[in-house]
């Protein structure tokens, strides 16, 4: 982990909130999308950038469909963290699940930030059933940024003390 620099990358399924999570942080972020059923969905990749506590924090969000598993492969080089975002409105799928057990074994810091807490119907607790063994889970809403940098500030916290 480079003293002042952090990669850390942003996963989750087709619209649990990554692009929304990212802007919430750096409304200067960019994004390639495209035109979709159900309006746009990333590409490629989301980039942000802000500083926490004296780090130059870089985030990459992840295409959140099967078929971009090449993309997320050469975004994940060199991340030094990452964030799993998972929508509490709906059971956890066999997507979500994936990658969190791939995360798991990748041996790099991982937070669960559990999504649209905010909406009367969400169930973090199922979530966290769900997705056992996180040790660093944050209840955030993404279209609520003082909750997305709250969540981010929190972890970039806890995994900058433990290097």
């Amino acid at each position: 982990m480079d003293s002042s620099r952090l990669k850390i990358v942003v996963f989750g399924s087709f619209h649990s909130g990554k692009s929304t999570f990212i802007q919430a942080i750096d409304p200067a972020s960019r994004h390639i999308d495209a035109e979709c059923a159900d309006g746009t969905t990333t590409v490629a990749l989301d980039y942000g950038k802000v500083m926490v506590n004296n780090f130059h924090v870089h985030l990459y969000g992840t295409p959140g469909q099967e078929r971009f598993g090449f993309a997320r492969k050469i975004i994940m080089q060199g991340m030094d963290a990452a964030l799993l975002l998972v929508d509490c409105t709906c059971a956890v799928d066999a997507f979500t699940k994936g990658i969190y057990h791939d995360l798991m074994d990748c041996h790099v810091p991982l937070g669960l930030l559990l999504n649209k807490c905010d909406v009367t119907e969400s169930c973090p607790a199922m979530v966290k059933r769900e997705l056992p063994g996180s040790i660093h889970v944050y209840e955030i809403s993404a279209k609520d940024p003082a909750s997305a940098r709250e969540a981010l500030g929190r972890f970039v916290e806890v995994i900058t003390n433990a290097s």
